[in-house]
């Protein structure tokens, strides 16, 4: 076990998108954002209908939300599945502006 990497590890930040991504298979899942001092604004997060159900949304908010933690922002979950996701999820509550 001693791993660090969680479910949303393999999330990156394409930031020449203003998105991050988590690739599964050939496939990608993304959350659209938008930057202001000190905060990421989740505007829209979407999965390729293929692989709708499976989680792999919550796992893509995970990264996201693990990489507000590591690089000291908050979140403003702007589009309903992110705000969805944040009720859900207590833990990042920490996170939300």
């Amino acid at each position: 076990m001693g791993s660090e990497q969680g479910p949303g590890s393999q999330v990156a930040d394409n930031a020449a998108r203003n998105r991050f991504e988590l690739p599964v298979g050939t496939a990608v899942a993304f959350a659209d954002y938008r930057r202001r001092p000190g905060v990421v604004e989740i505007t829209h997060v979407e999965t390729p209908p293929a692989l709708r159900g499976g989680g792999v949304a919550a796992r893509l908010m995970q990264g996201v939300m693990e990489s507000a933690r590591r690089t000291g922002v908050k979140v403003a979950p702007l589009c309903s599945y992110a705000q969805a996701f944040v009720r859900r999820h207590p833990e990042y509550k920490d996170l939300v502006d």
